[in-house]
């Protein structure tokens, strides 16, 4: 994730200084006159999660995958430099769990493949600078509901039986930083967010001294997201 970061960051950097240089018309002068528009984006993301145990009797390891994610935009103008912004969108991930515990000896046992799809709703504050010929930089954050489409909450069944099992409803805080591009016919913005758990997404198996869940004392998802924004 932290490649994943330096690498958008350098080619902000790059494409922002020749943006600059090569940019003498002043595309889209009206576009941040208006007070609502809308927009799409598209985009990827690698999730991960943050656990903490009870004790030490426990450890899993956490394999992250890259997914995608897609959405609609809706943007209403506060201030020239805030604007409150809506994000529904899918975001799609796969993650493979690892548990060290010594009475798990099989791979059936002690492997669980976690595949999530989640209705995401963020509800973001985009603070933004004055405009530098045709770029704009800004910081973006807020939080969001994530519904778990893929939850198996109300399973009767648990790990005993290979279930592994997570939350449907949840809650995120998400933080970002962006480019908004005024181009010719449309508004190129590419951002990065980190997103953060801000509740604890795991149900835990029935049995309190489960050697998969027994020991979890906090369990939630971590990832980066790029997102490819277009209005």
């Amino acid at each position: 994730m932290k490649k994943t970061a330096l690498i958008f960051i350098f080619i902000f950097g790059i494409t922002s200084l020749f943006a600059q240089k090569r940019d003498k018309v002043l595309y889209k002068q009206n576009w941040d006159k208006q007070t609502i528009f809308w927009g799409f984006y598209l985009g990827l993301n690698q999730k991960d999660f943050k656990i903490s145990y009870l004790n030490e009797d426990t450890f899993i390891t956490s394999k992250p995958s890259l997914g995608f994610n897609v959405g609609l935009i809706g943007d209403l103008r506060l201030h020239k430099n805030i604007n409150l912004r809506l994000e529904p969108g899918l975001s799609s991930n796969t993650k493979t769990l690892h548990f060290r515990n010594e009475t798990l000896i099989t791979p059936q046992d002690s492997i669980r493949e976690v595949n999530a799809t989640y209705l995401r709703v963020p509800l973001l504050l985009k603070l933004s600078t004055d405009r530098l010929y045709n770029i704009r930089p800004y910081l973006i954050g807020g939080i969001s509901y994530d519904y778990n489409f893929s939850s198996n909450e109300d399973n009767p069944f648990d790990n005993k039986d290979n279930e592994f099992r997570m939350k449907k409803h949840n809650f995120t805080y998400e933080i970002g930083v962006g480019v908004d591009f005024y181009l010719p016919y449309f508004i190129f913005s590419p951002s990065i967010r980190g997103v953060f758990a801000i509740n604890d997404e795991l149900v835990r198996d029935i049995d309190s001294e489960s050697p998969w869940t027994g020991n979890v004392d906090y369990f939630g998802t971590r990832g980066v997201f790029l997102k490819l924004a277009f209005h």
